[in-house]
């Protein structure tokens, strides 16, 4: 498998991960694994486009250095960036008092990212499947 497609497999794998931690009303895993999957997911629309992702995890350095047009709307763009918020407190137990307004993510702040998360994923691997670039469509896997 390509650089490509070992990016969705890992975004697709995140996104899995957060659906059993919303079933499982474990929010901020929820959260973080939807952060996640959407990193991984843009990482692999930068190397769609001949880019070496970088090791970075800021949403919105990393919809910066997209090549645009970004294969979803500019809402979804905005929910992307909202999905930063969730970095560090999901990561760290120890996290700067503050960081989420109102503690750990709720149930809303989860379903909400794991929405914006399988948009993304879905977007991202419907536009190089049509582009035949990844072999398959890991958001179905």
């Amino acid at each position: 498998m390509s650089a490509i497609g070992d990016w969705l497999r890992f975004a697709a794998e995140d996104m899995q991960m957060a659906e059993l931690a919303l079933k499982a009303e474990i929010f901020n895993q929820t959260c973080f694994h939807a952060q996640q999957c959407v990193e991984k997911a843009l990482k692999a629309w930068l190397a769609h486009h001949g880019h070496v992702p970088p090791r970075v995890h800021q949403m919105s350095l990393l919809l910066k250095l997209c090549p645009q047009p970004l294969p979803f709307p500019a809402t979804l763009e905005t929910k992307v960036l909202a999905l930063g918020r969730f970095n560090i407190p999901t990561r760290y137990p120890d996290a700067l008092p503050g960081a989420l307004p109102h503690g750990l993510p709720d149930k809303r702040d989860a379903e909400e990212a794991f929405t914006t998360a399988n948009q993304v994923l879905t977007a991202v691997a419907d536009l190089l499947k049509t582009s035949g670039t990844a072999a398959d469509d890991p958001a179905t896997a």
